[in-house]
């Protein structure tokens, strides 16, 4: 979703999706809007993610102080870049990330107060997703799958083309070849498997092949939806 507009969460929440991925990468979302949707995630019980701009902890901190549940962080292309990640995301002792009595502590305010509490939920709960969209990413992903802390690689179909050199060219053989070899090393680990997919033939079909974090704009949604209905009503 790359739209901050909390009532446009709040009805998505209501349709019974799993998730609602809030996109800090490919638009202008800011922190206090993420905080806003990660409130309305919260009233529908839809599991709030950001995807953030970068794999830089201070951003990967604020969102998660905000009460985001998840991080997707794009562009990981090593074990030691997937590290990073998990450590931002987790608390002394399986990470760095700072504590503090921010929202997602309840700023402090519910008694008996114990932050201790507040690092043993996170450490377990908090998301990890980690984008793989380069040939690097691709040629380390053993070093990527072996941090623990990790729960799902995603793969970013867009940008892996990009950096094959076939953009957008999702069928063109060196980038079905690159899915393969994602699919293959990731389905034989305990991680899951995570794709962008544009329609509900593609997530069959991804489902299929071992996906079980599976992804789709709004738009790849509603625009179809809104067409075929002004042209059924246009037409009688």
């Amino acid at each position: 979703m790359r739209h901050g507009d909390p009532g446009l969460a709040e009805t998505l929440g209501y349709m019974g999706w799993d998730y609602l991925l809030f996109d800090g990468e490919h638009s202008p979302l800011s922190v206090r809007e993420c905080e806003h949707l990660a409130r309305v995630s919260e009233v529908t019980g839809c599991t709030a993610i950001a995807r953030v701009p970068s794999n830089m902890p201070w951003m990967i901190g604020q969102v998660l102080d905000a009460g985001i549940a998840g991080v997707q962080v794009p562009m990981i292309s090593s074990g030691a870049e997937a590290r990073m990640a998990a450590r931002a995301t987790k608390y002394h002792p399986l990470g760095t990330r700072g504590l503090a009595t921010t929202r997602v502590a309840k700023y402090g305010q519910i008694l008996p107060f114990n932050l201790a509490n507040q690092v043993t939920r996170a450490n377990q709960e908090t998301m990890i997703i980690a984008q793989v969209e380069t040939p690097a990413a691709i040629d380390d992903l053993p070093a990527i799958l072996e941090v623990p802390e990790l729960d799902v690689v995603f793969i970013g179909p867009s940008d892996l083309s990009l950096s094959l050199g076939f953009p957008g060219e999702l069928q063109h053989p060196s980038v079905q070849q690159a899915f393969d070899r994602i699919i293959s090393a990731v389905t034989q680990s305990d991680k899951a498997l995570g794709i962008l997919v544009p329609t509900v033939e593609a997530a069959l079909d991804w489902q299929a092949r071992g996906a079980r974090y599976i992804m789709v704009v709004m738009e790849a949604i509603l625009g179809p939806a809104v067409r075929g209905f002004l042209k059924t009503v246009r037409q009688s």
